[in-house]
């Protein structure tokens, strides 16, 4: 992996078997889908390096195994995760009901300090096993941001991973997030972010620098809890 980043964030992405977590990982780092994935065999990875405002954010991001049989190996990978991923699929609505069950693991096993967006995947099939509202209704209960998505599209696949990573970075330069804690997640590269910000600046790539919700939430600004 290349050394040239300011920050490395670890992801996780979670929910049950077939819903199409790895063909999200695989549409957000390589451009590509396939329809012939084979289920997650306890973990598989990924990683892409993306520019937000003047710093370049590494995501390493680690895809899980639905499977109950894999459990025992893949919440070893929820603690030090500072990001992750809730999906499920919209034509099956048992891995809808399910998201509360992963939500449970990951408020259980991993830190407090864990930033998660909730994404309905396969938006683009025409028939839905359950409504939007009723989705937006468990987000804004669970202060989750929601996202319908489709791996087959790219609909909103690079906004998911890249809303997940604006948060984290805005809790850095608020300091909601000590980034002496080695649990959280987070890697400096000082050598990164020594580097001059014109070299950034004056890349004529576009920067994503969104403002969710149009204001930072209230709870990121209260949220000052220790974390693990």
């Amino acid at each position: 992996m290349s050394n040239d980043y300011n920050y490395m964030f670890k992801y996780i992405v979670v929910g049950d078997t077939n819903v199409g977590k790895s063909c999200l990982l695989l549409q957000f780092t390589e451009n590509k889908f396939s329809d012939h994935t084979e289920s997650t065999v306890g973990v598989e990875f990924g990683y892409k390096t993306i520019k937000l405002n003047d710093q370049l954010i590494k995501l390493q991001i680690w895809d899980t195994a639905g499977q109950d049989s894999f459990k025992s190996i893949t919440r070893s990978y929820y603690r030090g995760a500072i990001g992750g991923l809730l999906v499920f699929d919209f034509s099956r609505r048992s891995t809808f009901e399910d998201i509360k069950k992963w939500l449970k693991e990951i408020k259980t096993y991993s830190c407090d300090k864990i930033q998660l967006v909730l994404v309905g995947n396969k938006s683009d099939l025409p028939n839905k096993d359950l409504t939007i509202q009723e989705v937006q209704e468990y987000a804004q209960q669970e202060k989750l941001d929601f996202y319908e998505a489709s791996a087959k599209t790219g609909q909103n696949v690079d906004v998911v991973f890249e809303s997940v990573a604006i948060k984290i970075l805005r809790k850095i330069e608020t300091k909601q997030i000590n980034l002496d804690d080695q649990m959280l997640g987070i890697k400096v590269n000082l050598n990164g972010k020594n580097k001059k910000k014109s070299k950034l600046q004056n890349n004529q790539s576009p920067y994503y620098n969104i403002t969710l919700n149009g204001k930072q939430n209230q709870e990121e600004k209260n949220d000052k809890k220790s974390c693990c």
